[in-house]
């Protein structure tokens, strides 16, 4: 059974930091794509990054390149993503999901999800 089980989220003035995890169980990710996405109350869910388990390819929304790091720890199964120079815009929910293969930006496109860390940015 595939579990991805985020942790991090928080509540952090403008400007700051935060480290999200994803661990990963299950099955093996190694043909995978790990994305982040979040949702903001009212809105749709949005791609914010994504990167491949074999390989390390990486991808960014316009809106965090150059503020958010995503990166993977292949000996303990964990995705992470390093929020810096946050903005009170990226207050959302917070989720981690897979696809396998190829990445892709639509939610729609990706087959496990986690339960989503709650991250809030105070201004």
């Amino acid at each position: 059974q595939v579990q991805l089980v985020e942790s991090g989220g928080g509540l952090v003035q403008a400007g700051g930091s935060l480290r999200l995890s994803c661990a990963a169980s299950g099955r093996t990710f190694s043909s995978y794509v790990m994305g982040w996405f979040r949702q903001a109350p009212g809105k749709e869910r949005e791609f914010v990054a994504a990167i491949r388990w074999s390989g390390g390819g990486t991808y960014y929304a316009d809106s965090v390149k150059g503020r958010f790091t995503i990166s993977r720890d292949n000996a303990k199964n964990t995705v992470y993503l390093q929020m810096n120079s946050l903005k009170p815009e990226d207050t959302a929910v917070y989720y981690c999901a897979a696809r396998y293969v190829v990445w892709s930006v639509s939610p729609n496109e990706y087959s496990y999800w986690g339960q989503g860390t709650q991250v809030t940015v105070s201004s």
